[in-house]
């Protein structure tokens, strides 16, 4: 007997094995929230105080006493760590503003583990699930609106001429390693593109000494004498200021285009070559002898969803899950330009951890 399959068929096969799969994610959740609830206390650490937040609406949400700390990724990796050694785990789950660093002094030491929520993997990139990025934090390319129209900046390497020169403010590199992983991430995978770039500024092929197209873009801004300082709040002000008669450029979180309603004049520079920033991942990491693994896991998924990620939305920070998106009345505008920043790949960030010596070590004889 022969069974002629219609395509029609094929659908219904597929709708129901969907419905089937949902069902099953959705009874998981269920026995995860039950489990969740039974365990106590679940105590979480961020580097953002919106984490305090967070964890008031997970609390709401599942009725699972939760409270959120604000500390710095250092201070994060250093107390998971010394906790883990003395098998004494009061943190339970962190999100680690520091991707390589939390990689390399917690999950590679055993101290955390890795957790990809079922249902959501197939909505988060794969570059981003081993380890599991939750949080994309944009560092973008800014100008002031009062001097222009438009933002100045078309190309990254303009950035380098003299034009620019101590008129591009940024944080020290030395201090602030989403630089260095900036610069290692364009070296390993965009390394052609920033190459282009150069042609397409300067009419003619990059000539360099360096390793990489990406190493002597960072020597000549070096060289071109940033103005360096110890914060991104530094960093706006200097390039943002309403009365300021100095014309500045530079890097910046896209949390201070908040500051826009309070007279800043940030604006976002968009089209640039050839990326206009980048997006900075956040480690979502349990602690392997935490006694609340359940709840630890449903916070993980909560950070993953529109609701969780909300109060850093505002800020322009991204969920690694494709079906949530920036808030509409998010300052900068980023959403709409998210594909023109680039994106880190959690397969190399080893590599961006070992090469951090390198890229401060040029930076620093560049500078001079």
């Amino acid at each position: 007997m022969t069974f002629k399959v219609t395509h029609q068929c094929l659908l219904a096969i597929m709708t129901l094995l969907g419905a089937s799969q949902a069902d099953a994610a959705q009874v998981d959740r269920q026995t995860l929230i039950a489990k969740a609830q039974q365990e106590g206390h679940l105590t979480i650490y961020a580097s953002t105080g919106k984490i305090v937040q967070q964890a008031k609406a997970f609390s709401k949400k599942y009725h699972i006493d939760a409270t959120g700390i604000k500390a710095k990724a250092p201070h994060i990796i250093d107390i998971m760590s010394h906790e883990a050694q003395a098998h004494n785990v009061r943190a339970d789950v962190a999100l680690v503003e520091d991707a390589p660093a939390g990689a390399m002094q917690l999950i590679e030491q055993n101290a955390v583990f890795n957790y990809v929520p079922t249902d959501l993997k197939s909505t988060i990139a794969t570059r981003y699930q081993n380890p599991l990025a939750v949080v994309l934090a944009p560092n973008v390319l800014a100008y002031n609106t009062a001097h222009h129209k438009t933002c100045p900046i078309t190309n990254l390497w303009q950035l380098t001429l003299p034009k620019w020169k101590g008129r591009v403010s940024m944080q020290d590199p030395t201090g602030k390693p989403a630089y260095t992983d900036w610069f290692n991430q364009m070296a390993e995978h965009h390394d052609d593109a920033i190459r282009q770039a150069y042609q397409l500024q300067f009419g003619q092929p990059l000539q360099t000494h360096e390793d990489s197209a990406m190493a002597e873009f960072v020597k000549q801004l070096a060289h071109n004498r940033p103005l360096l300082t110890h914060s991104d709040t530094d960093s706006a002000a200097a390039i943002g200021s309403p009365d300021t008669k100095q014309d500045f450029v530079g890097m910046i979180s896209t949390a201070k285009f908040r500051k826009n309603k309070d007279g800043m004049k940030l604006g976002l520079c968009t089209g640039v070559q050839p990326v206009l920033g980048w997006k900075y991942p956040s480690l979502g990491v349990i602690a392997t002898g935490s006694h609340h693994q359940a709840a630890a896991k449903l916070f993980i998924h909560y950070v993953l969803t529109q609701q969780g990620i909300a109060p850093q939305g505002v800020d322009g920070k991204m969920s690694t899950n494709r079906q949530v998106h920036v808030p509409k009345n998010e300052a900068s505008g980023i959403e709409a330009y998210r594909e023109q920043l680039m994106g880190f790949n959690m397969k190399t960030i080893k590599s961006d951890w070992e090469h951090r010596q390198d890229w401060q070590d040029l930076w620093t004889l560049s500078y001079r």
